[in-house]
């Protein structure tokens, strides 16, 4: 069954039916196949690599996901959280939209895949290309381009082999010329998502990590830019290596034991929030009472997400805040600018190092916002 559901094909070989979405009943019978596996599954938009997206409610402003009753009436709102195991609710959702794509929740189905990019992007700086490993000045960096070649540089000084070249595990060629290597996670551990090498975790440059916290796209799976191919014969995670495994620690890729404590907050971000509380806003004068104490409120609660490396509804929690900025611009209490700002910092805190991420949710709520004016209660001003 794994060998016909992941079978490599070339775009030229596959059918007009098969283009850009599956083939009748074959996203389905993915679906019902990565669940066998122990692999809980979403659907992603027909032709998308990204979650379908939420219903009208849910999308609505401080909705809040740990409150929210559509997953356990079965709907697929809020992405990989909504993944599951349930058959039932598996062939109704692909039964119904066959077109739908397959994502696998990685924490759940204790996967933890390499997600290899091969971008043109300029060479960040020395310190970025391997997180904690220096790579002095009279190392020559001529050829080095992408993620292949950074995780070809750290295997290489482990006296490993490159995971983009172990042939024992699933490997998956993305439409841009990437690559997915699946690994099992060993034992209890959680390992973490990274992206990149921002200024967070991070394994090394171009090169994502996908465990608990993420998802990814299933073998199989069709969008608009191409196929999820599988390389080579294997089609079944292989143990993590423990020198990987050994390199995801020392990176950052593990939670801390116990609960964690809160981080010690930038001063930017600092700056920020004490600004709001008290209604001041630099060179834009003071802000009203009421105003600073609703951006305030809203801008701590994002920062205090920093305690919770995941779980903390972090998403919507930024998405409030920024949907009430939007509406202090609106009302003319706020510039754009400061907006923009003071909602970054208190995300970067929060995430760090995850920009793309809430950057899209800034933007969003932002533009939420700015249809709503907010008026502060009078006698607040």
């Amino acid at each position: 069954m794994a060998s016909e559901l992941l079978v490599s094909r070339s775009d030229s070989e596959r059918s007009d039916s098969e283009q850009p979405g599956p083939a009748a009943g074959r996203a389905l019978a993915t679906a019902r196949w990565c669940a066998s596996k122990g692999w809980p599954v979403h659907p992603l938009a027909p032709g998308r690599k990204t979650p379908v997206g939420n219903c009208e409610a849910c999308r609505a402003p401080g909705h809040d996901r740990r409150d929210c009753g559509c997953i356990r009436s079965g709907r697929w709102c809020h992405g990989f959280h909504a993944a599951t195991l349930d058959f039932s609710r598996i062939d109704r959702w692909w039964g119904e939209q066959p077109a739908l794509g397959v994502g696998i929740s990685c924490g759940p189905a204790g996967l933890v895949v390499l997600d290899i990019d091969a971008h043109e992007q300029p060479l960040p700086d020395r310190s970025r290309l391997l997180p904690g490993i220096a790579v002095s000045d009279e190392v020559d960096l001529t050829g080095l381009a992408n993620g292949y070649h950074t995780l070809g540089v750290l295997a290489a000084l482990r006296r490993e082999q490159s995971p983009a070249a172990d042939t024992a595990t699933l490997r998956v060629r993305t439409p841009s010329g990437g690559l997915h290597v699946w690994y099992r996670a060993r034992g209890s551990h959680r390992w973490q998502c990274s992206t990149g090498s921002g200024s967070g975790r991070a394994l090394a440059w171009q090169v994502d990590v996908r465990a608990h916290g993420g998802y990814i796209v299933a073998p199989g799976t069709v969008t608009a830019a191409g196929t999820y191919t599988r390389v080579g014969d294997a089609c079944e995670p292989a143990p993590l290596p423990a020198w990987l495994a050994r390199e995801l620690e020392r990176t950052g890729h593990l939670p801390p034991a116990g609960v964690p404590a809160p981080r010690p907050v930038p001063p930017r971000a600092r700056q920020a929030v004490l600004a709001a509380r008290g209604g001041q806003f630099g060179a834009l004068g003071p802000l009203g009472r009421g105003a600073g104490k609703a951006l305030g409120t809203v801008l701590a609660i994002v920062a205090a997400c920093a305690a919770v490396p995941e779980g903390a509804a972090f998403s919507e929690k930024l998405n409030r805040a920024a949907y009430t900025a939007g509406g202090l611009v609106a009302a003319g209490l706020l510039t754009p600018a400061d907006a923009e700002r003071v909602l970054a910092d208190a995300a970067e805190h929060a995430r760090p190092g995850q920009e793309r991420r809430y950057g899209a949710i800034i933007r969003s709520g932002l533009s939420a916002g700015l249809q709503r004016p907010l008026t502060p209660p009078r006698g607040r001003l």
